[in-house]
């Protein structure tokens, strides 16, 4: 059986992923639970730096998670929250990944959305939380400029300097404003 696919739905006549999330999953799906909740714990045992994830509040379907903008990089040093929000069809579909710090950014929009293969076409059964917060961790120093969600980025890339001055004044303004609420 191909590995993105439910086992919970596969049959002779299922033929679509869309048809797959239109299914009455149980709300309270006790396998998604319990991998939410290995994921966690995977997570809090983690020694990677600069990432970090955990539920909202009771809800194990919605998370907030932190990411530190890699070394070496114009996000060197700043820190970034992003709200994972997992279907009950996970891990079999792709959680729903934004950021909420503002994010200036070739691949990321001003709505937070993000522009990443592996939540889109390329998902994989075998990502997980501590897989999904690194590859946007790895994004922000390498963007994919061929399909930008942000031309202004996409733009100002190619000039570090004037790219780190505009993305650290937004981010400082967002700081400011933030902490004026």
């Amino acid at each position: 059986m191909a590995q993105n696919i439910n086992p919970f739905f596969s049959s002779p006549s299922s033929n679509s992923k869309a048809k797959e999330e239109k299914q009455n999953v149980p709300k309270d799906n006790h396998a998604v639970s319990k991998r939410l909740q290995k994921e966690l714990m995977v997570l809090m045992m983690c020694t990677e730096k600069g990432v970090s994830a955990f539920p909202d509040g009771e809800n194990l379907f919605k998370w907030i998670g932190t990411i530190t903008g890699p070394r070496d990089t114009v996000y060197s040093g700043l820190v970034y929250k992003l709200t994972l929000e997992f279907p009950h069809s996970y891990p079999y579909s792709a959680p729903i990944v934004r950021f909420i710090t503002t994010c200036f950014h070739p691949n990321v929009d001003h709505l937070g959305n993000i522009c990443l293969d592996i939540l889109k076409d390329k998902w994989s059964a075998l990502y997980d939380v501590r897989t999904i917060l690194l590859s946007i961790q790895s994004l922000l120093g390498e963007p994919n400029n061929e399909s930008p969600l942000n031309p202004q980025a996409a733009e100002l890339w190619n000039d570090q300097t004037k790219y780190k001055k505009y993305l650290l004044e937004e981010y400082h303004r967002e700081a400011e404003r933030t902490q004026e609420s």
